[in-house]
C-alpha cells in the first residue's frame, strides 16, 4: 500500500498553473504543453479526487471552493520544493579557486605542487591564469592573484610569499663540458647567454644587471638567446642550450632534482617578491580561504 495517496506530479503542476493563470492556455504556453494536454490532465485530477476543481464559464475558468483549498495547498507545497530543490544545488554546485599569475610562476611553482591541494580537495575545480597582464581581480572575476612585483607597488592587503634572488643556471652537460670550463663568472665568455624579454622581473633577468653585480660589465658572451616566457627560457636551460639566469626559490626542486646547477655561489638579491593578493569576495568562499591557507604553508617550506 502506498505510503502517499497522490496524484502524479504532472497533474499538480498543470493545476497549479492553471489556478494561477485561471487560463488552461496560459498554463500550457508556461510548461511546454498543449492546451489540450493541460485540459486532460487537469480532467484526470477532477477523476482522481471526484469532484470539480474549476468552473468552465464562456472564455473563463474560476476555481470551486475545493479547487481553491487544493490551490493553496499545492501551492505551498511545489513552493516548498522548488526552494529545497534551489538549496540542494547550490549546495552542489561547483566549487571554484580562480588564480591568477605569471607564466613562470604557474609552471615551474605552483602546478608541479597543485596534486597536493586537489587531491585533498578533489571536489574544488582550481582554474589558473597565466600571463603578464595585471588584472582586476573583483571586476575580472578572479579570487585570488600571486604577483612578483615591489614592495612599494604591491597591493593594500597583499600577502608577502617569499622573497627572490636570481643566479645564473645551466644544463649538469655544460658544467662537464672540458673544453669550455664554467668554474668562475668570466667563464660565461664561452657560452650562449639566454635573455628573458618581457613580464614583471625581466629588468632582473637582463644579464647586464647580474655581470654589473659580479664587475664583469664588459663580458661579451659566445652568442645570445631571447625568450618571451619564463618558463620557455628554463625548458631551454634544460635541455642545454645556453646559460640562463633562474630564480629561486621558482628553481629549488629543479635544481635538487639536478635537471639544471649553479656553477657559480654569487647570487643578486632581486627588489621583488612574490605576494598573495585576495579578490573582495574572497573571504566568502571557504574553498578560496582554504587554497590561500594551503597556498601560504606551502611558501613557508621553501
Amino acid at each position: 500500500m502506498r505510503h502517499y495517496d497522490l496524484p502524479p506530479l504532472d497533474q499538480l503542476e498543470a493545476f497549479e498553473a492553471s489556478a494561477r493563470h485561471l487560463s488552461f492556455t496560459k498554463a500550457a504556453d508556461e510548461l511546454a504543453l498543449t492546451q489540450s494536454a493541460v485540459s486532460r490532465q487537469i480532467a484526470a485530477l477532477e477523476d482522481h479526487y471526484g469532484l470539480a476543481l474549476f468552473r468552465r464559464l464562456h472564455r473563463a475558468l474560476r476555481l470551486t471552493d475545493d479547487g481553491q483549498t487544493l490551490f493553496q495547498a499545492v501551492g505551498e507545497v511545489l513552493g516548498q520544493l522548488h526552494a529545497v530543490s534551489g538549496e540542494l544545488k547550490r549546495d552542489r554546485r561547483a566549487k571554484t579557486v580562480v588564480v591568477t599569475t605569471t607564466p613562470g610562476f604557474a609552471g615551474l611553482w605552483l602546478i608541479p605542487r597543485l596534486s597536493g591541494f586537489t587531491t585533498a580537495r578533489p571536489d574544488v575545480d582550481v582554474r589558473i591564469s597565466a600571463g603578464y597582464k595585471l588584472v582586476n581581480l573583483n571586476r575580472d572575476g578572479f579570487d585570488l592573484a600571486v604577483r612578483y612585483q615591489a614592495e612599494d607597488g604591491i597591493d593594500e592587503g597583499a600577502e608577502l610569499l617569499f622573497g627572490d634572488v636570481v643566479l645564473p643556471v645551466c644544463a649538469p652537460k655544460l658544467l662537464r663540458d672540458p673544453a669550455r670550463p664554467l668554474k668562475t663568472p668570466e667563464d660565461l665568455r664561452h657560452h650562449v647567454l639566454m635573455y628573458l624579454d618581457s613580464g614583471p622581473g625581466a629588468d632582473m633577468q637582463d644579464w647586464p644587471i647580474w655581470l654589473r653585480a659580479m664587475k664583469l660589465e664588459d663580458l661579451k658572451p659566445a652568442s645570445v638567446l631571447h625568450f618571451s616566457q619564463f618558463d620557455q627560457l628554463i625548458n631551454a636551460a634544460i635541455n642545454g642550450q645556453g646559460v640562463a639566469l633562474g630564480r629561486s626559490p621558482l628553481l629549488k626542486q629543479i635544481l635538487r632534482d639536478r635537471r639544471l646547477v649553479a656553477p657559480f655561489k654569487k647570487t643578486v638579491a632581486s627588489p621583488r617578491s612574490y605576494y598573495l593578493v585576495r579578490s573582495a569576495m574572497a573571504a566568502r568562499k571557504p574553498e578560496v580561504q582554504e587554497f590561500a591557507t594551503w597556498l601560504r604553508d606551502e611558501a613557508r617550506g621553501e
